[in-house]
């Protein structure tokens, strides 16, 4: 979809969207239109009984007189509480509304009625930015049928007082939006088309944007001592990789912000067999590495002032004759052992040498990790919120206000000693399961065993909110790419100071 931001001005054929507050309050556009339509926009509205609340709509066809088609009057609900946050969604809302037909463009006046407490600059890139995000789709498979072709609806304008400025804002959410989308297109590729090795040569090109793209094969890791990744690998005819990604977005300031990603490209449970029903969705398990790259293109397109470190593994699960087994144990590269009793609680053995290799090769002011770990997870806060364990308040918080600000939001979850000991092995340093009882906990405690003390970590287990049936506004069906708006905004509010 083709977006550009113009001065207010008329259009010539399409849509024209204006906008009215909660109370029927119209702004000036509206007004306009209700001018020259005689009224016919406000009967439409109070004929629906429409209040301005936020996803209300009237579509009305316009005379032949007028030089567009058709008058589009959007709600955009308590005008004193209205935020970036609500104007994507409108966005994504409109995108929905205006594709779901045959028109070919619309211009969108991005003029609020008197009274709100935002800028016409600001409303017209945050709504440009969620027409963007809701704009994605994975069509390359396609190859007939309505699904195959590419949307009737192409193209929209941007109307406002201050286009200039719009544009300049919405350049960064652009930037936002391309990580967006390399996130989604990694978890929509099928996974005989991404594995490991094809995953990191997918990796190579952030090196356009100037990242520093590192990327180890099997010879390295074993040599570093990574043998819980490279045991996860081991089934598998598809060698591992791990991804290591620098962006030097600025001069001194400390160590940088490390991002690390679990990237298990099919997961179907090892020797511990998942269940048939589903599994087609293993494809996903690699979420929280397709965040971290979204996250280092998206920084390094917009030109963060920041230094940060994304680091991925890569492997893909497979039962094989030289599969890893339950009662295995298998030496970390922190050195710690641990007793392999569920070969399908994989992810943490990822994660276990990436975090060790990323604190001390890097010394990173904080981390974060992300990954679908667990089902538990999803039993506990469903679809809604990722779990986020934190051993550091600070970081906590402000992980969980970029949340809020992005609608990527976080439930804090608890860390103790008590769930530490579930993990406790008789012949090892640790097991690589605690049990039924408190699942997500146990991993997260797992986690932090190989968190280098003082140092600010938090682990994201997104495997309920990585992918999804139910289309969110901003968000459609399938990988959602969670995590790259997060950690987006995480930095800029954070890391950029």
């Amino acid at each position: 979809m083709r977006i550009v931001f113009a001065d207010l001005a008329p259009p010539k054929g399409g849509a024209y969207v204006v906008l009215f507050g909660e109370g029927g309050a119209l702004s000036k556009p509206a007004e306009a239109v209700d001018k020259e339509t005689d009224g016919a926009l406000t009967r439409g509205i109070e004929a629906l009984g429409l209040k301005g609340k936020a996803g209300d709509m009237l579509d009305l066809p316009t005379p032949k007189k007028l030089p567009y088609d058709r008058v589009i009057a959007v709600g955009l609900g308590d005008l004193t509480k209205l935020n970036a946050r609500a104007l994507q969604d409108l966005g994504g809302d409109l995108f929905k509304r205006l594709a779901g037909g045959d028109l070919k463009q619309a211009s969108i006046a991005c003029v609020a009625p008197k009274g709100a407490a935002v800028e016409e600059d600001k409303i017209s890139a945050e709504v440009a930015y969620g027409m963007r995000l809701a704009a994605y789709r994975f069509g390359k498979f396609r190859t007939k049928g309505a699904a195959a072709k590419a949307p009737v609806f192409a193209n929209a304008r941007m109307l406002s007082g201050s286009a200039a400025a719009a544009r300049r804002r919405y350049g960064a959410l652009e930037r936002i939006s391309d990580g967006v989308y390399e996130a989604r297109d990694l978890m929509e590729e099928p996974p005989n088309l991404l594995y490991p090795e094809s995953f990191a040569k997918r990796c190579e090109a952030l090196k356009e944007l100037g990242v520093e793209v590192e990327v180890l094969d099997v010879k390295a890791m074993t040599k570093l001592g990574m043998g819980a990744l490279l045991g996860v690998a081991q089934g598998s005819a598809r060698p591992a990789r791990m991804v290591i990604m620098r962006w030097q977005g600025r001069k001194g300031g400390g160590g940088p912000l490390a991002l690390v990603g679990k990237g298990v490209t099919f997961d179907t449970g090892g020797i511990s067999l998942k269940p048939a029903g589903g599994m087609e969705d293993m494809k996903y398990d690699m979420g929280g590495a397709a965040a971290v790259v979204g996250t280092m293109k998206a920084i390094a397109g917009r030109k963060a002032k920041a230094n940060v470190v994304g680091i991925i593994g890569l492997v893909e699960n497979m039962p094989s004759a030289n599969a890893q087994r339950p009662g295995d144990v298998v030496t970390s590269m922190s050195g710690q052992t641990i007793e392999v009793i569920n070969t399908d609680a994989e992810g943490r053995l990822v994660l276990c040498d990436a975090l060790w290799h990323v604190q001390k090769e890097y010394k990173p002011s904080a981390v974060i990790d992300l990954a679908t770990l667990t089902g538990a997870i999803i039993v506990s806060l469903g679809g809604v919120h990722a779990g986020m364990f934190a051993n550091d308040d600070g970081l906590a918080a402000d992980l969980a206000a970029a949340g809020e600000a992005t609608g990527e939001t976080l439930w804090r979850m608890p860390l103790a000693d008590a769930y530490d000991k579930q993990l406790a092995s008789n012949i090892a340093d640790m097991k690589n399961v605690g049990g039924r009882e408190a699942g997500s906990v146990t991993a997260a405690q797992f986690l932090k065993r190989f968190v280098v003390e003082n140092t600010p970590w938090a682990h994201l287990d997104i495997a309920g909110v990585a992918w999804t049936t139910k289309p969110k506004p901003t968000t459609p069906k399938g990988g959602t790419g969670f995590g790259v708006r997060l950690l987006d905004r995480l930095i800029a509010d954070k890391f950029e100071k």
